[in-house]
């Protein structure tokens, strides 16, 4: 978009990179949308983010049809077993990527409120499930009333702590995935193996690894729910559902985008909710790891994933490593998880 074919300056790339980070939902999907719609209008944008989803829609639809109705087998259950080893490495990787910006833009006493934020989200991951969402909105109200000295925000917050059930039904996944696909993990989890039973804890962890594995945005993985719940049509619908606030927020908001990043309202609650969403990205790495722990070969799969990472090998490469490992256990008879 900048450098090879100069569609956009790298100024106007930046603002478009904070401009949908404040968004909730996929930041990358709400990317692909804003730059398509710069170089062609509203209907570029369609095309666009129609091309930033569909591929990888494709795949992982296939990908869940293999994974889900052949699970038996053993070759498919030593894919799964090192995907879900591997894609542990791959969460934390991701939640300390987003935590290395926050030093840069937050010193002091804002710093520290960014680890409370974070060790919060964490926290709330692990222990509250879908609640999670309240500790996100939490974090930004907070850190919103802090920075503009006023108390109106906690008082909203106050209304909004007597109404959970109207804020888990109006902030969904798709409603409230701040900085990134990996926030809706935990909140996808509980409605999914817990509430609905839908998937087993295993097949969720591979449902999360399909996502990492697949192109595109992390949010497909919840075409592998719809799959699960109702073939390839359930599948295309959870995906027109997850992603169609994107569109919406992008062609609507998008000739707003540059003076939204310059209010102090939106900025100071974006450094609250943005450290709490990394805290969260960490505790959805706690709740996929009793899956990669199974069967004694499976923490050396997560060894070996480590050392790919440090030697600075891409998130792809060490999901990869994490299949070929749990195949090579297949192929030698290793025991599988059930």
């Amino acid at each position: 978009m900048v450098e090879r074919e100069q569609w956009l300056t790298a100024r106007e790339f930046q603002d478009a990179v904070a401009a949908t980070s404040l968004l909730p939902g996929p930041a990358s999907t709400q990317l692909a949308i804003y730059c398509a719609r710069a170089v062609a209008g509203f209907k570029g944008a369609i095309v666009g983010g129609l091309a930033f989803i569909v591929p990888g829609f494709v795949l992982i639809v296939v990908l869940a049809e293999l994974f889900l109705a052949h699970g038996r087998n053993d070759w498919v259950r030593g894919a799964s077993a090192g995907a879900a080893a591997a894609v542990v490495v791959v969460i934390v990787l991701a939640g300390i990527g987003f935590a290395r910006g926050f030093p840069h833009h937050a010193r002091g006493p804002l710093l520290l409120r960014s680890v409370l934020y974070a060790t919060a989200g964490a926290a709330a991951t692990v222990s509250l499930g879908p609640w999670v969402l309240a500790v996100l909105l939490g974090s930004g109200i907070v850190e919103t009333a802090w920075q503009l000295r006023s108390a109106t925000p906690l008082v909203w917050l106050g209304g909004t702590a007597k109404l959970p059930a109207l804020v888990w039904t109006a902030f969904k996944v798709g409603g409230l995935s701040f900085g990134g696909g990996l926030v809706i993990i935990p909140l996808m989890q509980h409605d999914v193996v817990h509430a609905h039973h839908w998937l087993s804890e295993r097949q969720f962890a591979d449902a999360v690894a399909l996502g990492q594995l697949t192109p595109g945005p992390v949010v497909l993985t919840v075409s592998v729910v719809g799959y699960a719940v109702s073939g390839v049509a359930g599948a295309a619908l959870a995906a027109a559902v997850a992603f169609a606030p994107s569109f919406a927020f992008v062609l609507a908001g998008a000739p707003y985008f540059s003076q939204l990043r310059e209010r102090p309202g939106p900025r100071a609650f974006l450094d609250g909710a943005g450290p709490a969403a990394v805290g969260a990205i960490f505790g959805a790495a706690a709740l996929i790891a009793p899956q990669a722990w199974k069967e004694w070969w499976q923490p050396l799969v997560i060894v070996a994933a480590v050392a790919a990472a440090a030697l600075g090998r891409s998130s792809f490469f060490v999901l990869a490593l994490g299949l070929v490992l749990g195949l090579l256990a297949a192929a030698v008879g290793l025991p599988l998880p059930r």
